[in-house]
């Protein structure tokens, strides 16, 4: 079940990134970083459809996450650009290049790699609040840097940025939704009455949301999605690690070959994320960006 419904989300998830990209690349760039680029972007109907294939990606995540752990789930999502590569490829009407193929090839032998190799295991249900306080420092401040880095520059590098921030954002909330997951069998109204963690989920989604979208804005899909997506997983298993204490192997060479799994997974997903068609924008258009 955490397996399925990890490579559902992913579908959706990638469903959502390339509609939204498309929307949001056309709002003005004062609206960077702002809370009135969302409310731009409601009347544009290409970013309504995107938004609900999120919502339906994050039910999915949200089911993979109370099944299954952050090690487990997370690294998964990535397979949502391979999802996306042939299903644009047959509305294309066109066939994959070798560097796709390889780039594909990279994803899955790194993803399985990892996986295998990690062996996933449970951990805790919640963390101690004193975990929090220093998972939230470890997070928030790089996501702070890069923010305000971002403004300065322009073009990929402000995307790219931009981007690492999301994924770091992504990769608090992934937690955070695991541990709502976890405290929701105690009934609904116990956990809002009772628990922090989903209210505090709820602020870091809509401000990643306005990061990524940000970055979306900033140029064509290849200049962000490959960032996000890296850094979203590798976030993850280091907060279900040290947060949530999910266990991963550390016996003999585990770690060398989990990060020698990561960096190829890394590798494809930068191949495939900037093949023409996850590239989102023309050529042409980013000319003028």
């Amino acid at each position: 079940m955490p397996v399925l419904a990890a490579l559902g989300a992913a579908l959706l998830y990638a469903t959502a990134s390339v509609l939204q990209q498309r929307a949001a690349g056309e709002a003005p760039a004062e609206r960077s970083l702002r809370l009135g680029l969302l409310v731009g972007l409601i009347a544009r109907p290409m970013w309504i459809i995107g938004i609900l294939a999120d919502v339906a990606g994050f039910g999915l995540q949200f089911v993979a996450l109370d099944r299954g752990s952050l090690v487990l789930v997370q690294p998964l999502l990535v397979s949502g650009l391979l999802f996306a590569l042939p299903f644009g490829a047959a509305l294309t009407h066109r066939r994959l290049t070798a560097s796709e193929w390889l780039g594909s090839a990279a994803t899955v032998a790194g993803l399985a790699l990892f996986l295998v190799v990690a062996s996933p295991g449970p951990g805790q249900d919640r963390a101690s609040n004193l975990a929090w306080i220093i998972t939230g420092a470890c997070t928030l401040a790089p996501i702070a840097v890069l923010v305000a880095v971002s403004r300065s520059t322009g073009g990929a590098l402000r995307a790219g940025l931009l981007a690492a921030a999301g994924g770091i954002f992504y990769g608090l909330a992934a937690a955070l939704t695991k541990v709502t997951a976890q405290e929701l069998h105690s009934g609904v109204v116990h956990t809002l009455t009772n628990d922090w963690e989903p209210y505090a989920l709820v602020v870091c989604a809509v401000v990643a949301m306005v990061v990524v979208q940000s970055a979306f804005q900033a140029g064509p899909l290849r200049w962000s999605l490959p960032t996000l997506t890296v850094v979203d997983p590798v976030v993850s298993v280091v907060i279900g690690a040290l947060t949530l204490g999910e266990r991963i192997s550390t016996v003999g060479a585990a770690p060398v070959l989990e990060i020698v799994g990561l960096a190829a997974m890394a590798w494809g997903v930068f191949l495939v994320a900037r093949c023409p068609l996850m590239v989102g924008v023309e050529e042409t258009t980013v000319s003028g960006v």
